[in-house]
């Protein structure tokens, strides 16, 4: 198997030689087909080194920019069906956030008492200095409108998942970092939408209140079915057996509700009611959800670890068809939107950490706080896009940020990994007593 994935990186090699040379063969017909099955064949070969191996997934998002960037119309549309559908986004989307929330504990959220400091710095640094630097960017490069506003967007939303991966690998404070990602996440419908406001209203129409209505369906209903399957594995018999019933009596409720009732709704409220409504109808179906998928995975507990696959899909999913909406837009400013992408996460990860160590924090957790500050849920932001009807232009940035920040977070996360280790074999501690150091030093910094 290996072998065969090594040849798959020789042949991806051998094929981008002949759509570079293609490219400049007048009436060469497929060279844009040469292209994808070299992106394609590279993220097969990457699976074949250790060295490497971390970074396929990376590859095949790598792959649904350059089918973005060479199918457009293939990519946006199946038939009749166009792949920008409002729902299927909303579906997708949930579907990313639901992998993230099985993946998180209810514990998760109680963290606070146990590192106060760290996670004020990390909601403050995220939702404060992120969104600035997004807005600055834009101005630097004189970014469209819409365009800007999604560079601003990115720096808006909360950390996600991958900043706890690459903690994990740092062999950082991994207990902060999924602490900051929880609560960030909580307090994102209301910080991302008043962030979006202040620097972005003048770009687009930041309407806060549908923003926080959305950004609770696409993620604290998901997220929040997740954690209630976490609850339900050691549920007492009698709350298990509650929350069925409940969870029977909501989808009857909703059936009614969207079957029945739902024109009323709509002709007798305001859009914002209207919104709110809707919003409190998603809450109300994260609880069946929640429980649906609990049922499923204890007659295949197999589901939560294959969960993360359908995520990763959802997410090359919207990578190949944002960039397929704005591959004109790309075309044109693609470097630019790049480097910003590149200045905008280096930002993060250098406030992150010296924040983190001015006000008191050890080199353990700093190294926490750079990664949960330099990579954002760009999964949130291209949700929101979609949501607005604007994926080929206010997602745009989630496309071209996602993908970097991916490559950019393992190559710091496993720099910090080797200098740990390195020091453990220079000084023949176990990284649990050097993890006891920091912490000393850290205390003894607090006392004075």
């Amino acid at each position: 198997m290996h072998k065969m994935k090594g040849w798959s990186l020789v042949a991806s090699g051998v094929v981008l030689a002949v759509a570079a040379i293609g490219f400049f063969v007048e009436g060469f017909f497929y060279c844009r087909h040469a292209l994808l099955l070299a992106a394609m064949l590279g993220a097969i070969g990457m699976g074949a080194f250790s060295a490497t191996k971390g970074y396929q997934y990376t590859m095949w998002i790598v792959v649904a920019v350059v089918a973005g960037m060479t199918f457009p119309d293939r990519i946006l549309h199946v038939g009749e069906f166009d792949m920008r559908n409002k729902w299927l986004i909303l579906v997708v989307v949930q579907l990313v956030m639901f992998g993230m929330g099985i993946q998180m504990r209810l514990r998760d959220f109680t963290r606070i008492g146990a590192s106060g400091k760290g996670v004020a710095i990390g909601l403050v640094t995220q939702f404060t200095i992120m969104p600035l630097i997004g807005f600055l960017l834009t101005r630097g490069f004189g970014f469209e409108p819409e365009i800007a506003a999604g560079v601003i967007l990115i720096g808006c939303c909360s950390s996600g998942l991958a900043s706890n991966v690459m903690a994990y690998i740092a062999k950082a404070n991994l207990v902060l970092s999924v602490t900051v990602t929880a609560l960030t996440t909580l307090a994102a419908p209301l910080m991302t939408p008043l962030m979006m406001k202040v620097y972005a209203g003048t770009m687009v129409e930041v309407s806060v209140l549908s923003m926080a209505m959305e950004i609770i369906k696409i993620m604290i209903v998901p997220i929040g079915a997740g954690l209630l399957h976490d609850y339900l594995k050691t549920a007492p018999r009698s709350m298990y057996r509650t929350i069925g019933m409940t969870s029977v009596f909501i989808v009857l409720l909703l059936l009614i509700n969207i079957g029945y009732l739902w024109p009323f709704f709509i002709s007798g409220f305001t859009s914002t009611g209207v919104a709110i409504i809707e919003g409190l109808l998603f809450l109300l179906g994260a609880i069946p959800v929640g429980f649906g998928y609990h049922v499923l995975t204890r007659k295949w507990p197999f589901l939560d670890k294959k969960m993360p696959y359908f995520s990763m899909f959802g997410i090359v999913y919207f990578t190949a068809v944002t960039t397929a909406a704005g591959q004109q837009y790309l075309m044109q400013i693609g470097f630019l939107l790049f480097l910003a992408a590149v200045i905008h996460n280096a930002a993060g990860y250098f406030f992150g950490y010296w924040f983190s160590r001015l006000f008191g924090l050890n080199a353990y957790s700093a190294r926490a706080m750079a990664l949960e500050v330099g990579l954002q849920n760009g999964g949130m932001a291209s949700g929101l896009a979609g949501s607005m009807g604007k994926l080929g232009t206010l997602g745009l940035a989630a496309a071209v940020f996602s993908p970097w920040m991916n490559i950019s977070g393992s190559i710091l996360a496993n720099y910090w990994r080797r200098k740990q280790e390195r020091i453990a074999l220079q000084t023949k501690q176990s990284d649990k007593e050097i993890k006891s150091d920091y912490k000393r030093i850290e205390l003894k910094e607090d006392n004075g």
